[in-house]
């Protein structure tokens, strides 16, 4: 599913994010920025040791903020890694957290002049952000960004099965 805004695209799929051609991927990082489970241990496996040398060089990141590496062995030239909140119980700051997450790895993109950065839907795996709740900003965000800038041309949401797509698909349309 495709959406136009502003001069770009914003689009949902299902797959795998190590193997998108975007200039950046993102990165659902933990603070160490040492690899992990999920995203994070897909990403540090797939594009090899020089993405983690890099974050280990780079020293950490605080939840919302973002860190850029090489894509090592990756087909994105980048990996932007972002720290999303853990859910606790929504009245810990944890909306605003997400929504920096998404916004810091977009602003990011935009300060080294990348037209194009693939998502995965931050916080709702081992963080236990509820999936309707995170679409909902990760979309609202992207929008925004989409429409108060025109350096970006796509946003790509590579969701992890269907049932995630179904719930960014509702979304998309409900906000569209």
């Amino acid at each position: 599913m495709e959406a136009r805004i502003n001069k770009g695209v914003l689009s949902l799929t299902e797959g795998d994010i190590t193997k998108q051609d975007t200039d950046a991927i993102v990165n659902a990082a933990n603070k160490s920025l040492r690899g992990g489970g999920g995203v994070d241990g897909a990403i540090h496996r797939a594009g090899g040791p020089k993405i983690l040398e890099e974050c280990i060089k780079a020293g950490g990141c605080e939840t919302g903020e973002a860190v850029i590496t090489t894509g090592g062995n990756l087909k994105a030239k980048y990996v932007i890694h972002t720290v999303g909140p853990v859910y606790r119980d929504g009245n810990h700051n944890e909306p605003a957290l997400l929504r920096n997450a998404y916004r810091n790895s977009l602003n990011m993109a935009s300060s080294k002049g990348l037209k194009s950065i693939a998502f995965p839907s931050i916080s709702t795996g081992a963080y236990r952000y509820p999936l309707d709740q995170a679409a909902d900003i990760a979309l609202n965000t992207a929008i925004s960004y989409l429409n108060d800038h025109s350096d970006i041309e796509l946003i790509r949401f590579v969701l992890f099965g269907t049932e995630a797509l179904e719930v960014y698909e509702n979304t998309l349309k409900r906000l569209s």
